[in-house]
C-alpha cells in the first residue's frame, strides 16, 4: 500500500503538467482543433468495429468494456474509430433486439456466457443500449469516439459488388442513410466524448459516380450538423476510400463551418503485390505521389485529412505489409496526418461465417488480453503525439530525423560527437539549410562522416562534400553524400541503432533488396526536446518519489504521458488485484 500511496502522490504532483483537451473539436485550416483554446488536437485513434452480425462491440466476452478501454489508453491511442450498421437504427427490431437474443439468434451460445461474465450490465439491454455503453465506458476513461457508418447490412465489410457500397445500392437507401446518421446524432447530442462521425466508410461499387457523391454527402453532412452541431462531418472519398480528387477543382458547399474533415484509407494491399513484385524505393515513391494526388493536396488546400484506415499483419510475416509499413509511416511522419489504426480486435465472434475468426491485423491477440506484437505499438508511439500545428510553437520550426523502420529519431550520443536512434520525444532540432547540411540549430556543429562504415558524427568544417546531405531515390527517403567527390554513402543504422553510412541500398529495379534500414524522414516540428507539454517532466518529483516509482516497477523512461500511466496503474490494479 506504500507504493500505491507514492504512486498516487505522484499523480497528483504532476497532474497540472497535462491539461486535458476541451471538446467539443473543431478544425482551423488543416488542424483539428481544441474548441476553446483553438489548439491542435491530433487524432491518434484504433478502430473498434460493432458493425459485424452480433451488432455488439467485439472482444466483450473476452474482456469488460472498461478494462478494455483501460488498455487502449495505456497503449497510447487518445480516440476509438467505433464502427456500426444503419440497420442498427433504421430497423426497429434490430435496434431493440437484446444482446442475449442477438447472439442466440447466430447460433453463438459460447460468447453469451462470456459477455455474462464480463459485461453483466449489457447482456439484456438492447444493442442500441449496449453501443452507448460501450460509448460511455470510452468517456469515463477520456477516449474520443469517432462514430463510423461502416455500412447498411451488419457483416463483413466490404465488396465492389456486395450491393451495399454506394447510393441506390440494394442495401443502401440514400433516404434511409439520412435519417440513420439523424437518429444517431441526435442520440449522442451533449455525450461530449463523441467527437466526430463518418458518415460513410469505404464508397465503392459499379454505381459510384462524382454527381451522386456531392449530392448525397451534402445532405448526409447538413443533416447531422443540424442534429448535433457539435461533432466533426467526416467525409470518405470514391474507391474504397483512396480517392478524393475530385474536391481539387469542386469543393464541397456547406452552410457551416469549422467542422469539415476528409478521410482516407491506405493498406499495403491497396496496391495489391507491388511492394513485393516491385522495387521498394520505386514502389514506395509512385504509391506515396498517388496518395498526395488523390487525398494528400487536401492539407494544403486548408482541410484535415484523417487516414482513418491503416493497419498490417502483426505476425510481421507479410512482406507486402512490412515494407508498405516503412513508406506509410514516413508518409504520415512528413504531413503530421491523424490516423485509425486498422485494428483493436483480436478476434471476432463471427467473421464470414467463422466462429473466433482470428483478426492478424488485430492489435490485441486472440484472447483480448495481451498485444500481439508490442514492439509495432511501440513504433507507432511517436506518431501519436503532434510533431507541430496550431498552439504547439514551443521553439522555432526545425527537422527532427525521423527513421520509419523503428519509430525512433536521431538523437546526440552521450559522447557528445556520435548520433544513435532514440526516443523522438527527446529528438534534437536540426536544421536543413539550403547548402543541404544538417546543422544541430543553435550551434556550429553539423552531420558529416569520412568514410564506409563509419559512425556520422558532428563536426565544424561544413562546407565540404561529407556534409552535403542529398535526399535521393525514388522514395525521397535516402540521405546520401559523396566521399572524396566519388563514393556516394548512404546514412543507415547498425545493430546497435548507432547512425553510419554504408553503401546505398536498392537505387536500381532489384524488387529482392529492402532499404528499410536506410530510409530516414526528414520532419518538421516545432515541438521542444522532451515532448513539450505532452509528457510528464519527472524533474519535478522528489528523489524519494522517483526512486520508490522506478524500483518497485522497473520503469526506467523517466518521460510517460500521465494519461497511459494513468490507464497503466488502473490496469495493474484490476488485473493484480493490489500492490
Amino acid at each position: 500500500m506504500a507504493r500505491l500511496a507514492i504512486l498516487l502522490l505522484i499523480l497528483i504532483a504532476v497532474d497540472h503538467v497535462n491539461p486535458t483537451t476541451s471538446l467539443p473539436l473543431s478544425t482551423n485550416s488543416r488542424w483539428i482543433v481544441d474548441d476553446q483554446t483553438d489548439r491542435r488536437v491530433k487524432l491518434a485513434c484504433v478502430n473498434w468495429p460493432s458493425h459485424l452480425e452480433p451488432v455488439f462491440a467485439e472482444g466483450l466476452s473476452k474482456r469488460s468494456m472498461d478494462s478494455i478501454a483501460e488498455q487502449i489508453v495505456s497503449m497510447g491511442f487518445n480516440c476509438v474509430r467505433l464502427t456500426w450498421p444503419l440497420y442498427l437504427v433504421t430497423n426497429d427490431s434490430l435496434s431493440s433486439l437484446t444482446v442475449r437474443r442477438s447472439f442466440q439468434n447466430l447460433g453463438l451460445m459460447e460468447p453469451i456466457a462470456g459477455i455474462q461474465a464480463n459485461n453483466p450490465s449489457v447482456i439484456d439491454v438492447s444493442l442500441i443500449q449496449a453501443f452507448q455503453a460501450v460509448v460511455s465506458s470510452l468517456g469515463k476513461n477520456n477516449v474520443m469516439v469517432i462514430l463510423d457508418n461502416h455500412l447498411s447490412k451488419p457483416g463483413w465489410c466490404c465488396g465492389y459488388f456486395d450491393g451495399d457500397g454506394f447510393f441506390s445500392d440494394p442495401y443502401f437507401n440514400p433516404d434511409l442513410w439520412v435519417t440513420g446518421l439523424t437518429r444517431m446524432a441526435t442520440l449522442f447530442n451533449g455525450v461530449t466524448n463523441v467527437v466526430g462521425m463518418s458518415l460513410r466508410n469505404e464508397l465503392r461499387g459499379p454505381k459510384q459516380n462524382i454527381d451522386d457523391w456531392y449530392r448525397y454527402m451534402q445532405k448526409g453532412a447538413e443533416a447531422v450538423h443540424a442534429a448535433n452541431p457539435n461533432v466533426l462531418i467526416i467525409l470518405s472519398g470514391l474507391s474504397f476510400d483512396k480517392d478524393l480528387s475530385f474536391i481539387k477543382n469542386r469543393p464541397l458547399i456547406l452552410t457551416f463551418s469549422r467542422k469539415l474533415v476528409f478521410e482516407m484509407h491506405w493498406y499495403g494491399f491497396s496496391d495489391g503485390q507491388a511492394w513485393v513484385t516491385g522495387n521498394p524505393n520505386r514502389v514506395c515513391g509512385r504509391v506515396t505521389n498517388d496518395m498526395k494526388r488523390m487525398s494528400g493536396f487536401l492539407v494544403d488546400k486548408g482541410y484535415p485529412l484523417f487516414v482513418s484506415e491503416f493497419g498490417v499483419d502483426l505476425r510481421g510475416t507479410n512482406v507486402n505489409d512490412n515494407r508498405y509499413l516503412n513508406c506509410f509511416l514516413g508518409m504520415v511522419a512528413e504531413l503530421d496526418l491523424d490516423w485509425a489504426l486498422w485494428t483493436l480486435v483480436g478476434s471476432y465472434y463471427l467473421r464470414e461465417g467463422v466462429i473466433g475468426f482470428n483478426e492478424y491485423y488485430g492489435i490485441l491477440d486472440w484472447n483480448w488480453i495481451d498485444m500481439r506484437n508490442s514492439s509495432f505499438v511501440e513504433r507507432i508511439s511517436a506518431l501519436q503525439s503532434p510533431f507541430r500545428g496550431l498552439g504547439l510553437l514551443e521553439t522555432e520550426l526545425h527537422k527532427v530525423i525521423f527513421h520509419p523502420l523503428t519509430g525512433l529519431c536521431v538523437l546526440r550520443k552521450p559522447s557528445g560527437s556520435s548520433l544513435s536512434l532514440g526516443p523522438c520525444t527527446d529528438s534534437e532540432a536540426w536544421n536543413y539549410s539550403p547548402q543541404k547540411t544538417l546543422e544541430l540549430k543553435g550551434t556550429q556543429l553539423c552531420l558529416q562522416a569520412d568514410e564506409p562504415g563509419t559512425m556520422v558524427k558532428l563536426g565544424t568544417i561544413c562546407g565540404g562534400s561529407n556534409s552535403r546531405w542529398e535526399t535521393i531515390s525514388d522514395s525521397k527517403m535516402h540521405l546520401s553524400l559523396k566521399l572524396g567527390n566519388v563514393t556516394s554513402v548512404c546514412m543507415d543504422i547498425d545493430s546497435n541503432n548507432d547512425i553510419v553510412v554504408a553503401g546505398c541500398k536498392c537505387l536500381n529495379d532489384d524488387s529482392q533488396c529492402d532499404p528499410k534500414s536506410q530510409w530516414f524522414k526528414l520532419v518538421n516540428s516545432t515541438r521542444s526536446g522532451n515532448g513539450g507539454n505532452s509528457f510528464v517532466d519527472f524533474d519535478s518529483i522528489t528523489d524519494f518519489g522517483k526512486r520508490v516509482f522506478m524500483e518497485s516497477f522497473g520503469w526506467f523512461d523517466i518521460k510517460i504521458s500521465l494519461d497511459r500511466f494513468r490507464a497503466s496503474l488502473a490496469l495493474l490494479l484490476r488485473l493484480k488485484g493490489t500492490f
